[in-house]
């Protein structure tokens, strides 16, 4: 795992002195990212600079250190990543009799032959990885920038003030001296609506995102940059729409052994290392299953990390215990006190780059913080809700919006109105009086936010809007955001939606192109590499994704329950009880944080005076979410913290 950088000068001449010294300060914002290792590469004549910060995970020896020249001289790469499957196509280049006389067994010599042998594309295609690069053909003097097919590692461009700048994170682009750029506002309102900057977008004008599974191939010549070829090699569109249009008639035992037999190969590749590794495990579904099938391969106890909390509902260190108990593994966990967790906050800012409001980003950072203390990569189990029916909005969507439809919309108002008397704290104690009458597959964790949340769905006019809606932080960010728009994105371009067999596969495309990329890999891929932790995710290898795609939907989601063919896989290797429960999420108390221990830092951030002086945001509306918090007329967390991030964010960008 890596940090990349650079930039191409293309309207002055520099000096190799100075494009080193530039770019050398670029990689040194990521030397979080590797701290092992550093390299550099230089044309002077076409004004380019590579930088690159190593974490040695494969190939210790300085065989593998970046940016690294093909050896047929044609190609430089800058990679940030791993490609698993690279034996299998070092394997390839050799039965085909186009390998080199190789250097040393890193994945990064193997990738440069792949492209020098088969061409960039099908390279691509080859890869079975994560992975994010920038590669220099010296030959037609173009950039390739390309990034993986899920989107687990982050790729920056953009052109300014006659500069083509990319990397790993925006602070490697802003360390270039002749950076300039200004918040962008429909960045900021996709921001509100969604507590991340949705792909392509960043927070900065004229910079832009890679998408998950696309390449950009560009050329600098008489002082301009120029877009060569963007497209996908791989597209979450056509995996969506080709596997519901050929879905399996495999009994429910079949496709579970063909499940399993893809899970235990992602894993097994997924544990090739040449450092210490481990495994992420809240002894949910997901992470169980890659902490059952690792440790199935695996010769020595694997090292397992979980983190717990003190406040009820938020703890699920004991859950996790039992699991590695059962299987055995060499488990540590950290109960972390309310003071350790807002300890973090200060940091999130200078970590993200970006506003990033999912406050699971807490927990992530500090199990990833306790687990680099023993291990230098760790998997984790993201990803199985997106692919395998997980998420609540999966099982109740559909069925909220056929009964609504029936409805007139006069009965859907009042039906709100009746809902919105009571406080979310208030349903929240009802629904604990009456708990042992409810149904375990329907029990929710905070249920009053839930019919709050319902109770905002009644006005919808189609599944699609329902959907948005439950995304939603804010419901209508124009009015929060002064002087913004928003910006079409996968999630509004009604082009870009695929053709799926129904409103809940749907959901699962738009989640899969939205939050998993934009939210979770991204609060994963920071918190790791934030202390120099190689976080993988097996879940997410394109075999299973494409499987997933093919299952019908009773073998993902069953009487109200999620993840039914994950659950038979799991099931084989945990006794089911162990693992059936409600979903509680990775979550922190920080609703009640900011009513006390928070309160001073967070009046701080959301004054009335410098909200209007810093003229983005509409004070008025942000102040009565605020008062009504604190009295317990409503819970207006999330709303609140997606506001504190960008405050927070804000703080830190104009200090700089």
């Amino acid at each position: 795992m890596c940090g990349i950088t650079g930039f191409v000068n293309y309207q002055s001449y520099q000096s190799n002195e100075e494009l080193a010294e530039i770019v050398t300060r670029m990689s040194n914002q990521l030397v979080h990212r590797g701290p092992d290792d550093s390299g550099v590469w230089l044309d002077q004549n076409a004004g380019i600079a590579l930088g690159h910060r190593r974490l040695s995970i494969i190939d210790l020896s300085p065989e593998g250190h970046q940016p690294m020249t093909s050896s047929c001289d044609r190609y430089v790469i800058a990679f940030n990543g791993e490609i698993y499957n690279y034996r299998d196509i070092k394997a390839k280049l050799e039965q085909e009799k186009l390998a080199p006389v190789w250097r040393g067994h890193s994945d990064t010599e193997i990738m440069l032959s792949a492209v020098s042998s088969w061409g960039l594309i099908n390279a691509l295609k080859e890869f079975n990885g994560m992975f994010a690069f920038a590669l220099w053909d010296k030959q037609e003097k173009t950039l390739s920038l390309a990034r993986d097919r899920l989107g687990e590692k982050p790729l920056f461009y953009g052109a300014v003030d006659g500069v083509f700048l990319f990397g790993s994170e925006l602070k490697s682009l802003k360390a270039h001296p002749q950076w300039r750029s200004d918040i962008d506002r429909g960045a900021l309102s996709l921001y509100l609506r969604y507590n991340y900057v949705p792909a392509p977008y960043s927070i900065y004008q004229n910079i832009k995102k890679i998408n998950q599974g696309e390449y950009l191939t560009l050329t600098f010549s008489g002082g301009q940059v120029s877009e060569l070829v963007r497209d996908h090699y791989w597209s979450p569109k056509e995996v969506a729409e080709k596997g519901s249009a050929n879905l399996f008639a495999n009994t429910e035992e079949e496709l579970t052994d063909k499940l399993e037999i893809l899970l235990r190969d992602s894993i097994k590749i997924r544990m090739e290392a040449d450092v210490p590794i481990g495994a992420f495990l809240s002894g949910g579904v997901d992470s169980s299953v890659v902490v059952a099938l690792m440790q199935q391969q695996s010769s020595s106890p694997v090292r397992t990390f979980s983190i717990g909390f003190h406040e009820d509902g938020f703890d699920e260190a004991q859950d996790a215990a039992r699991v590695a108990q059962h299987l055995k593994t060499s488990h540590t966990e950290l109960y972390v006190t309310a003071e350790k967790s807002m300890s973090v906050i200060p940091g999130l800012p200078r970590l993200y780059d970006e506003p990033f409001a999912d406050s699971s980003q807490i927990p992530t950072f500090l199990v990833s913080e306790m687990a680099k203390q023993h291990v230098t990569v760790s998997l984790s189990g993201d990803g199985g809700d997106e692919l395998f029916g997980g998420y609540t909005r999966y099982l109740m969507s559909a069925d909220i919006w056929n009964k609504m439809e029936k409805l007139p919309q006069v009965v859907r108002g009042n039906i709100a109105k009746l809902i919105l008397l009571i406080q979310p704290q208030s349903w929240d104690q009802i629904f604990r009086m009456i708990d042992p009458l409810i149904p375990k597959n329907l029990k929710q964790s905070m249920p009053g936010d839930k019919l709050h949340k319902l109770a905002g769905l009644m006005s919808a006019n189609s599944p699609e809007n329902i959907y948005r809606r439950l995304i939603s932080i804010w419901d209508q960010p124009n009015k929060i955001a002064i002087d913004s728009y928003e910006p079409n994105t996968v999630l509004t371009d009604k082009n870009q939606w695929p053709q799926v067999n129904d409103f809940t596969h749907y959901m699962m495309h738009q989640d899969m192109v939205g939050y998993l990329p934009d939210d979770i890999l991204v609060k994963v891929d920071r918190a790791s590499m934030g202390v120099s932790l190689e976080a993988r995710v097996p879940l997410l290898d394109h075999r299973i994704v494409e499987f997933s795609w093919q299952l019908p939907k009773l073998m993902k989601i069953q009487n109200k329950q999620g993840k039914c063919l994950l659950r038979n896989v799991l099931y084989r290797h945990v006794p089911r009880e162990l693992i059936d429960r409600p979903k509680s999420g990775f979550a922190v108390p920080f609703g009640e944080w900011l009513k006390s221990p928070l309160r001073d830092w967070a009046e701080s951030l959301l004054s009335e005076s410098l909200i209007r002086k810093q003229g983005y945001l509409n004070p008025e509306i942000i102040n009565k979410c605020w008062h009504e918090h604190l009295s317990g007329k409503r819970d207006w967390k999330y709303r609140l913290w997606n506001i504190l991030m960008f405050q927070a964010w804000l703080a830190e960008y104009e200090s700089e």
